[in-house]
């Protein structure tokens, strides 16, 4: 049992392929996660997306970046398990990487000074409990005077009710409530509920 939740929680150097077999099976494994990530992907709005992270999008992320970086030493590689273990649900929250997304570059600028603080207002809320408030950025601090950063990562903390409500089955809604951007989903899709669920123990 207690083996188990550690490869839940975190990701070990001797479970990562070499980049020459990451190389060889890249294609079906990219294929794998792009479908998993569809059941973990939330729009808010026309400009906020959330990608919920898991041991299998984080150790994704992990492989694609030794391999870009060619990256064999050990320093190197236990670098990126030391960035990216942090963002795997420890099983009673959820952990989500925010894009906010915009296609013109002057756009992106004016809404980014506009949206200060936006990473505070994002939410969830599990039927018939209160609204959770994300903890955002906690690896370092992504906004300044002027503007907020296009990407952020949050944390929400789920309580025992909330995560045996949500394994009973019961809708999971999310939300943005920052004063310049408001957006909500009364009930996400029952395939991405189901794919949020199998992150709490």
């Amino acid at each position: 049992m207690s083996t188990t939740q550690k490869t839940t929680h975190t990701i070990s150097r001797d479970s990562l392929l070499s980049l020459e077999a990451y190389a060889r099976q890249r294609e079906e494994f990219r294929a794998k996660v792009m479908a998993h990530k569809r059941n973990r992907t939330v729009h808010l709005g026309a400009h906020v997306t959330l990608i919920f992270e898991d041991e299998l999008t984080l150790r994704y992320q992990i492989q694609e970046m030794l391999r870009i970086e060619r990256t064999f030493e050990e320093s190197g590689i236990q670098d990126e398990l030391d960035a990216y273990n942090p963002l795997i649900p420890g099983g009673r929250n959820f952990k989500a990487t925010m894009m906010i997304e915009y296609t013109d570059v002057a756009e992106r600028a004016r809404a980014l000074a506009k949206l200060k603080g936006i990473e505070d207002r994002v939410w969830i809320q599990v039927e018939g409990c209160a609204r959770v408030y994300a903890i955002a950025d906690e690896d370092l601090e992504r906004e300044n005077e002027e503007k907020t950063s296009a990407v952020h990562f949050l944390r929400f903390e789920l309580n025992d009710e909330m995560a045996r409500a949500l394994k009973y089955g019961v809708a999971l809604s999310l939300g943005v409530d920052h004063r310049n951007y408001q957006a909500e989903i009364g009930a996400v899709a029952d395939a991405v509920r189901a794919s949020l669920t199998q992150d709490l123990d």
